[in-house]
């Protein structure tokens, strides 16, 4: 999210097109003077001692890096006086918002329309935070939601979060490689078109002139103006602006899907002004707002709702609450899953073997502790003399089907028994029995809820736990 064609390529180039149509494409394939298609670019040959130098983008080093220092260098000799220090805060603010409310949230995902003098005042505050032109930004940026951590992606976090926050400026990189885009909208907006035409007269005005010329007509501070709300402002908006792209994919939760790297946490929301809630942000990109609790920090969300009650912004997007519920529900069960995946819920009811009444019966005769419920055969030869209710009671259920009796005929078992009992099936009962049933269903691809018992009690399966009768819920009272 910063200037990588800014003062070069734009310069060159200031119609540049993410897409061209077949016409153009076929009629001139490049205007830039400096281009051969015999010669490889760059970034497709190695780095080498020899040619290093080659592969970095000196321009963005003196403008990122160089710049800031010297800021910095000039700031140890110039005093900070409180008007400017405040004016520097605010047109952080200011020029943030560009960024955020402008680039990002109006023009790269249009989730929100505006009036003619809030687009005007967000593409010139935008220029000053000095991150490319409005029509470059946006085209990079749906790139990387489209190419999210592909090679497609201009600044995936694969690539080394350093490389994801900064390094993908500082280096060379081939065009080529990033994924196309569609930004005819763009192309049809006369201030995204004025800006990126202007763009370098934008960035020097009101990155470095405007801020100067408030600290100085208004206070007589034009030095500590320069420095403090110019050069040293643009810094601090900068790299908050791109953590965007590094820390947001690093650090924090995945409440709604954790197949790519974006992230949400406070701390991202803070220093990007409110853009830290990034897994929401990459699963619902066309909702104006970033954090939907009424508690989370999103300064971006609360200056678009303001400007829609004065009537500078409408048709503000949201997605539905439905479907936002949806996607932390479907990412809760992933979690579960995952975690279920690892436990022991003792053999599937699919893979255990059929055994006949009769069978089941001589086995116990012959010695064997078998206990059949819902029509799962268990062997509890180890645990009878374990069982909390005492191995008489247990040994009451051998050969026989102790459903009704584990169920409550004798003592309701509770959920942990149930658990523990599914670690000993050793096979089901053949003869039209409940679990003859789900099979058969599981088989046929039939979505089987519920199977009834013997004596027509209904039978809850908790992922192949067939054993748990459904009891009717109690409320309990004070005594």
């Amino acid at each position: 999210m910063s200037h990588q064609r800014a003062a070069g390529d734009l310069a060159v180039d200031p119609n540049f097109i993410s897409q061209p149509s077949a016409a153009a494409s076929t009629a001139e394939p490049n205007r830039n003077p400096k281009y051969d298609p015999a010669k490889p670019h760059i970034t497709d040959t190695p780095i080498t001692r020899a040619n290093w130098y080659k592969h970095v983008n000196w321009l963005n080093v003196f403008l990122i890096v160089g710049i800031p220092i010297m800021g910095c260098v000039a700031a140890y000799w110039t005093p900070l006086r409180l008007p400017t220090a405040i004016w520097a805060v605010i047109y952080y603010f200011w020029t943030g918002l560009g960024i955020t409310a402008g680039y990002h949230r109006l023009w790269a995902h249009k989730s929100y329309s505006a009036s003619l003098p809030l687009r005007v005042f967000l593409a010139a505050v935008g220029g000053g935070a000095v991150e490319g032109s409005i029509r470059w930004w946006s085209r990079d940026h749906r790139a990387h939601h489209r190419y999210t951590d592909t090679n497609k992606d201009p600044y995936s976090v694969r690539k080394g979060l350093l490389y994801s926050h900064i390094g993908w400026m500082v280096m060379k990189q081939n065009p080529k490689r990033i994924g196309r885009t569609d930004i005819t909208d763009l192309n049809e907006d006369p201030v995204v078109v004025w800006q990126h035409r202007h763009y370098l007269k934008v960035v020097f005005f009101m990155g470095l002139i405007f801020p100067t010329l408030v600290a100085g007509i208004g206070w007589g501070d034009w030095v500590g103006g320069y420095i403090y709300a110019g050069i040293l402002r643009i810094f601090f908006v900068q790299q908050a602006t791109f953590c965007v792209n590094s820390l947001a994919h690093w650090l924090g939760d995945q409440p709604f899907d954790d197949r790519n790297s974006p992230r949400d946490h406070v701390v991202t929301a803070l220093v990007t002004l409110g853009e830290g809630y990034h897994n929401f942000h990459h699963e619902f990109p066309s909702d104006y707002r970033n954090a939907i609790e009424w508690h989370q920090y999103d300064p971006t969300k609360w200056s678009i709702w303001l400007w829609s009650k004065l009537g500078l912004a409408t048709n503000l997007k949201q997605f539905r609450s439905n479907e936002i519920e949806k996607g932390r529900i479907q990412q809760l069960q992933k979690k579960l899953d995952q975690k279920r995946s690892g436990l022991d819920w003792g053999v599937p009811l699919d893979q255990l073997p059929v055994i006949e009444w009769d069978d089941y019966v001589e086995q116990v005769n012959n010695g064997r502790g078998l206990v059949a419920v819902a029509g799962v055969v268990h062997d509890v030869t180890d645990f009878i003399n374990e069982h909390p209710g005492g191995k008489t009671l247990i040994k009451s259920g051998l050969g026989k089907d102790a459903t009704a009796m584990f169920n409550g005929g004798v003592y309701l078992h509770s959920n942990a028994a149930h658990n523990l009992l599914s670690t000993m099936r050793v096979g089901v009962i053949r003869g039209g029995c409940e679990v003859e049933i789900w099979k058969r269903a599981q088989q046929e691809n039939k979505d089987v809820d519920t199977v009834k018992d013997s004596a027509g009690n209904r039978i809850i399966r908790a992922g192949n736990q067939i054993t748990k009768v459904e009891q009717p819920i109690t409320t309990a009272t004070a005594a």
